[in-house]
């Protein structure tokens, strides 16, 4: 009997999950009644949003062997997600995360991780290597560089991506996801993220994790010290003021959707997801960046998170309803 060869997934994401239990209501969580429950996590969001827009999607990730962990394992397929590399670490509990909801712009989060994730777990010995190698998109955060063994695995799989030479590979993505509570300080995400750099084709982030990756808080400077590393696209998010997304010989900046925000929080993931597909389906610069703008806002006037994921049909209507106002320009000259 022949060995099956590996699946070719559209997407594979690696890093962070959780059980997201969030208000109801908006002001302090002392004040608030009553919950839901939704799977959580960056890495894991990015996942279901590719998969929302028909993507054959897969994440890498731990949880605890609990309910929490069953419920995220029996969860990820109902929205399309392989789960065939979820596993279970012993004597760890599913993380749990916590948000309160200050519309429009302020929305604390608090994270239940401690003694440790099990997603900070992952070992090199157990990746899926043949199809971290074969996925079209493979998109890790930073947040899975902060602890070992999952440093030391999310640098083996993204060393396995760029000595790959199968013609099914498409982009390598680092998001930027630099969230100071899981890192002993800011100069440890950077040595570690500059590391990460050279084996990634596209990277994401906003202002304040460019800092972190790359010493830079303009857009403009940050998108091209994220290029001068050997990234091939290099997107800047800025809330309020718009998105940024340059190549060496093109950039594209885009205004923000006026909405009502509901809860910020999963927006960057519907982001993500939505930057997944028009990677695959080769789009422009430009239209790539309006579409992921888009579903960063859809998601943002929703209250939850993985849930609130759009489709790709429900994107474009809000392209039609909302045409988002950009500038692309040329560069004069690609860069070395």
């Amino acid at each position: 009997m022949t060995n099956r060869a590996p699946h070719a997934y559209d997407v594979i994401t690696m890093g962070r999950v959780s059980v997201d239990v969030y208000p109801q209501q908006t002001g302090p969580l002392e004040d608030v009644s009553t919950f839901s429950k939704s799977v959580g996590g960056s890495a894991t969001n990015v996942a279901i949003a590719a998969a929302r827009h028909g993507a054959d999607a897969a994440v890498i990730t731990r949880t605890g062997n609990d309910p929490f962990g069953r419920y995220i394992a029996r969860t990820l397929p109902e929205f399309g997600v392989a789960n065939a590399f979820v596993e279970t670490v012993d004597g760890l509990n599913t993380p749990v995360a916590f948000c309160e909801v200050f519309p429009p712009d302020d929305f604390p989060l608090y994270f239940y991780r401690a003694p440790k994730a099990p997603d900070l777990m992952i070992t090199t010995a157990s990746l899926p290597l043949h199809e971290i190698e074969r996925a079209r998109i493979f998109w890790t955060t930073v947040t899975g560089l902060s602890e070992e063994p999952s440093r030391s695995a999310h640098h083996a799989a993204l060393r396995a991506r760029s000595d790959a030479t199968n013609d099914t590979k498409l982009h390598t993505v680092l998001d930027l996801d630099y969230r100071s509570v899981f890192w002993s300080s800011p100069g440890a995400a950077t040595r570690e993220v500059a590391v990460a750099l050279e084996h990634a084709t596209v990277a994401v982030g906003n202002r304040e994790e460019c800092e972190v990756a790359v010493g830079e808080t303009d857009p403009v400077r940050a998108a091209d010290a994220l290029l001068d590393r050997g990234v091939e696209v290099a997107i800047v998010k800025q809330g309020p003021e718009g998105v940024l997304a340059k190549t060496r010989d093109e950039s594209v900046v885009l205004r923000p959707h006026r909405i009502e925000v509901v809860n910020g929080l999963g927006s960057g993931d519907g982001f993500g997801g939505a930057l997944t597909h028009g990677l695959l389906q080769g789009w422009s610069l430009g239209r790539t960046l309006a579409f992921c703008n888009a579903a960063g806002a859809i998601v943002a006037t929703r209250f939850e998170c993985s849930t609130a994921m759009p489709t790709t049909d429900e994107v474009e209507r809000f392209l039609q309803e909302d045409p988002t106002d950009g500038t692309t320009t040329a560069q004069e000259s690609v860069r070395a």
